[in-house]
């Protein structure tokens, strides 16, 4: 059985108690949220997850790290670097997105290293393998992916990204639909491509029963990938975004009848007083389900810095109903990312969330704050930088202090207001 179809049964497995343990959940009830479709727990029965995650309503919000080769620079240490660092700097799950024809070595080298669930999109594989055969986009056959799809299982892949949602249905609605610009997943274009080229109907959603099957068998979750989202700011909320997530919203129930747990992806660039209801309205439409969403970015004017864009909108989505942030770095739209610019979208988006979860009344943020109040009022330091999502950086700081042995820091000196009430009192 999967985990989903056990947590129907009403049995606590051991992965739903991990997970409930490192969130201080009741592992009950962390087992009825599963049930119900509203959280999930990524981990293949293939192997022993050492972090293992819930992503959901009443749990704490995630953050996913996209890391990967392209057919540019292909250079397989830099990759596990890049995970070390997101592992590091608190991603609770790494997407392998690597193009090119080392991707399966690399694929499989990032999955050997990482402590935390591995996501995948599978339709990145086919594309490659096609490519290597010299056969067309629109030689693609449903056996093509599903091999790809059993062959990612087998490895122990924990969740994987497809583009069911691409139909020729949502194709018509993205035609009738003038966009400022098309389409932007990569996924979604290739699905788009063969579609206008086959005139048939997607093989990711007239088969998505025997996907479905090699999902289960393996208890991969399913992450229904937006092909259709937006790419910009001035196409967010339009007709072919909001078609697609309706057949999500069906897709899901037919994934949970066969035991498959759900994530949906959602919309990549959101100007901010959309935010809130796009959230609230793919909750509604989807059940509950688990919603991940790029960022989303509020502005396309922050190349260079859409780290800072894709946190303030990351922090407005998970306040209104988003459960897993897949970060932005600095370098989106314009490079593969360095190491360096993992860190930072990593350190963005974990403050992001924990913005989010205090909004949300989250007792532990909540009580971290408290906590984080009183070292202040004390003047300590050292507590201070204990309860920092980063210590090292907030200790490296005071460190460079001329007078870091001292009480006050060097804003205000002697005219500290806290120094300042403390004397007074």
């Amino acid at each position: 059985m999967t985990l989903k179809q056990q947590a129907e049964n009403g049995v606590v497995t051991d992965l739903m108690a991990a997970a409930a343990a490192h969130e201080g959940l009741d592992p009950q009830w962390l087992r009825r949220q599963v049930a119900a479709g509203k959280v999930v727990i990524p981990c293949n029965n293939t192997r022993h997850l050492k972090h293992p995650r819930a992503v959901g309503q009443g749990t704490r919000t995630k953050v996913n790290a996209n890391i990967g080769a392209s057919s540019y620079r292909s250079d397989l240490d830099q990759e596990l670097e890049k995970l070390a660092a997101a592992v590091a700097h608190g991603s609770d799950a790494v997407m392998d997105l690597s193009l090119g024809p080392d991707q399966g070595r690399i694929r499989r080298a990032i999955r050997q290293h990482s402590a935390v669930m591995m996501g995948t999109v599978p339709i990145y594989q086919t594309m490659q393998e096609l490519a290597a055969t010299h056969r067309e986009i629109s030689d693609m056959t449903i056996d093509d992916f599903l091999a790809t799809v059993q062959q990612q299982a087998e490895e122990g892949v924990d969740f994987m990204t497809i583009h069911s949602g691409v139909t020729r249905r949502t194709m018509a609605t993205l035609q009738r639909h003038a966009r400022q610009l098309g389409v932007v997943s990569r996924g979604g274009a290739f699905m788009v491509a063969w579609l206008r080229q086959t005139g048939a109907e997607s093989p990711l959603y007239a088969h998505f029963d025997e996907i479905l099957d090699i999902l289960a068998t393996y208890d991969v979750t399913l992450s229904l990938g937006d092909g259709l989202r937006p790419g910009t700011t001035v196409d967010a909320g339009d007709g072919a975004q909001t078609d697609e997530l309706l057949v999500m919203a069906e897709l899901t129930q037919r994934a949970w009848c066969k035991g498959v747990q759900v994530i949906i992806e959602g919309p990549g660039h959101v100007p901010l007083d959309q935010v809130a209801l796009q959230m609230q309205q793919q909750k509604r439409l989807c059940q509950e389900a688990p919603f991940y969403v790029l960022g989303p970015l509020v502005t396309d004017m922050a190349a260079g810095y859409d780290h800072i864009a894709g946190a303030i909108g990351g922090a407005v989505a998970a306040m209104h109903g988003a459960n897993f942030l897949c970060y932005v770095t600095p370098a989106e739209h314009l490079r593969l990312p360095t190491k360096a610019d993992v860190i930072q979208g990593v350190v963005a988006a974990r403050i992001a969330a924990h913005a989010a979860d205090l909004a949300k009344g989250l007792a532990p943020a909540l009580e971290r704050e408290r906590a984080m109040a009183r070292a202040r009022r004390s003047l300590d330091w050292e507590r201070q930088f204990q309860l920092a999502l980063y210590p090292d950086q907030a200790r490296a700081y005071r460190t460079e202090s001329e007078i870091q042995n001292e009480a006050v820091c060097t804003m205000c000196g002697e005219y500290c207001a806290i120094k300042q009430l403390h004397e007074a009192l």
